[in-house]
């Protein structure tokens, strides 16, 4: 029986931290900033949890 392989396009979005959650960036953050006021474009940038009920979806994606 063969490995099971990581997925990867997931493992470039998500990462898992210590205490097992999974850690993501917001999306809205690429194009047309222009539009978006200053505050909204700050809270963007900083990094988000996935929520309790995703988590072990993605969880089983990337610790492989």
């Amino acid at each position: 029986m063969g490995k099971i392989k990581t997925h990867s396009a997931s493992a470039k979005r998500f990462t898992l931290t210590k205490s097992g959650k999974v850690k993501m960036h917001h999306s809205h953050h690429r194009h047309k900033l222009g539009l978006k006021t200053a505050k909204r474009k700050r809270n963007l940038r900083k990094a988000a949890y996935l929520s309790t009920a995703m988590a072990p979806t993605v969880t089983k994606l990337i610790s492989r």
